[in-house]
């Protein structure tokens, strides 16, 4: 990353490993995509999109990029998740691998609601 953080999610993809700025950008913009009124921030160096509780988050490592939905989108999508590299919190999606746009899509989708609807923070 820059020696300046980024102080913006454009930012911190152009700071991001060259190799993984079309990933990266694809998926801004599906994020956007479904989730266009949700504020964006930089938290803790990572990009966050908030409302005004964590919906969903990404980063950018060397030969990767992770989502990071809330826990109970990563345990409803666990079947579908098996196809892919996860970890307990995070969809890892290698820069050499196409992006499962339709997979994050309905994950975002599903995180949103999730926010929308609860009023508590059981499902983190």
């Amino acid at each position: 990353m820059a020696k300046n953080p980024p102080s913006t999610i454009p930012e911190y993809i152009q700071a991001a490993p060259v190799e993984g700025h079309a990933h990266l950008y694809q998926l801004y913009e599906l994020l956007k995509s479904v989730a266009p009124e949700v504020e964006e921030a930089i938290k803790w160096g990572t990009p966050f999109f908030i409302e005004p509780r964590f919906v969903f988050a990404f980063s950018a490592h060397k030969a990767h990029l992770s989502f990071a939905p809330p826990a109970a989108v990563m345990a409803a999508f666990g079947a579908e998740l098996k196809a892919h590299k996860t970890t307990q919190n995070t969809l890892q999606v290698p820069y050499k691998k196409p992006l499962p746009d339709d997979l994050i899509r309905r994950m975002a989708e599903c995180s949103l609601k999730l926010v929308s609807e609860r009023k508590d923070d059981s499902f983190w």
